[in-house]
């Protein structure tokens, strides 16, 4: 794996904190903006809705940039939204510097993802993916639950300075890292690779990755509250519980990235059935301090043993659209992460409880699990307009990346046939 895929795992640490950390800084935001939890809830959802427009626009915005230069610029604007973050004197600042963070963060994941997965053979995009996923899985052990113990001790803004700190170190690492890629000597037809959203595999992927990252984020949104106001736990425990979460999702990253490339619609499979069951079990015992807890880990190893399995699904299926197939993975995810927490809140709003949160995220995955099972069917049929096409079954790869990767293709040899 070169060095280079793991400096963007790396500086991915530094955006999932900031994407995921207010799940344990939304009590004193609430307090602090003067807002509800359901209402300081959607700046969750707003940050999900600036990556959701930002990946496609801005991988097209950018398509002849200079791509590590494009990196650089956009890991620096996402480092002054944190300092935004931190210095916003009402909610509606706040908001506002939550889209821009989101923006430049939709466009590095888009960038960033096609840059690694053009880095490796093709049998090793997964394992690729995992590593950026791991960046994820990090901010998940080390990053939330920080931010939670700042928030608790210094303060929620101090959260931000770490972040906008963490993304100081990121932008060193890419400006002094990441190699000299160049652009394509002919320009992609994007006309041609929108084409690709009339492909019902396409549209099931972006479908399947919503709501498996929705179900779960429906209730991770609102973990805090969960824990102190239905399980009974103090305050502190709250950062330790986020940090188990983390832990379960290094654990299921790592399981994930090595066989999802072998078996991709086995992980999908036993991932996303995993999720819901964890989550219905969430709904039903989260009264109980010591099952919420573990059942937290267990739902962190689920959501990201899925995760590698669900974008390198998107770039099979995709492989024809190289510019627009890592942005519809960003976007994908990001729809589930709008949905998920607009769905927690609105329930949560309706006077059902925060063990409701769960229960309507196992609803997501449960209907997630039937679009695997859909996608799956339509793969073994060979009438498919995707197996038609050239595509593989399950655990092959697809499209024309297959004959410019092959196993042990040196990097640069892949680069120029497969960036964006």
């Amino acid at each position: 794996m070169p060095l280079a895929v793991y400096v963007l795992g790396l500086s991915v640490f530094a955006l999932g904190t900031s994407e995921f950390m207010l799940s344990g800084l939304l009590p004193p935001i609430a307090e602090d903006m003067n807002v509800s939890i359901p209402r300081a809830g959607l700046l969750i959802s707003a940050f999900a809705i600036g990556m959701v427009v930002g990946a496609p626009l801005l991988a097209v915005a950018t398509l002849r940039l200079p791509r590590k230069a494009t990196l650089i610029a956009l890991i620096a604007v996402f480092g002054l939204g944190q300092v935004a973050g931190a210095l916003a004197p009402n909610y509606a600042v706040l908001f506002a510097s939550r889209i821009v963070s989101a923006l430049a963060c939709a466009g590095f994941w888009a960038l960033g993802a096609a840059v690694a997965i053009a880095m490796v053979p093709v049998g090793s995009r997964a394992r690729a993916m995992a590593v950026m996923i791991g960046g994820l899985s990090i901010a998940n052990v080390l990053g939330v639950p920080a931010g939670a113990f700042l928030g608790e001790h210094l303060g929620w803004r101090s959260a931000f300075w770490a972040v906008g700190l963490a993304s100081a170190v990121a932008l060193v690492g890419v400006a002094t890292r990441i190699p000299h890629i160049p652009l394509p000597e002919t320009r992609p037809r994007l006309r041609q690779e929108v084409a690709i959203y009339r492909d019902r595999q396409v549209l099931l992927s972006i479908v399947i990755t919503a709501l498996a990252a929705g179900g779960v984020f429906c209730a991770f949104s609102y973990l805090a509250p969960l824990l102190t106001d239905v399980s009974g736990l103090d305050d502190g425990w709250v950062s330790g519980v986020l940090g188990l979460f983390g832990i379960g999702a290094v654990i299921g990253t790592t399981i994930g990235g090595r066989v999802a490339d072998a078996h991709l619609f086995g992980v999908l499979l036993t991932g996303i059935t995993a999720s819901t069951v964890f989550l219905a079990a969430l709904a039903l015992l989260a009264s109980s301090p010591v099952a919420t807890i573990v059942l937290t880990f267990l739902l962190g190893v689920s959501a990201f043993y899925t995760a590698p399995a669900l974008n390198a699904r998107m770039f099979n299926v995709a492989g024809a659209a190289p510019t627009l197939a890592g942005a519809t993975t960003t976007a994908a995810f990001n729809l589930g992460n709008t949905g998920g927490p607009w769905l927690g809140g609105t329930v949560i709003d309706a006077d059902l409880g925060y063990a409701s949160t769960a229960w309507a995220g196992a609803a997501m995955t449960a209907v997630g699990l039937a679009a695997v099972v859909l996608s799956l069917r339509l793969n073994r049929d060979t009438s498919s307009p995707v197996v038609a096409r050239g595509t593989a079954a399950p655990g092959e790869e697809r499209g024309p990346a297959r004959k410019t990767a092959k196993k042990g293709a040196a990097p640069e040899a892949v680069e120029t046939t497969t960036l964006p």
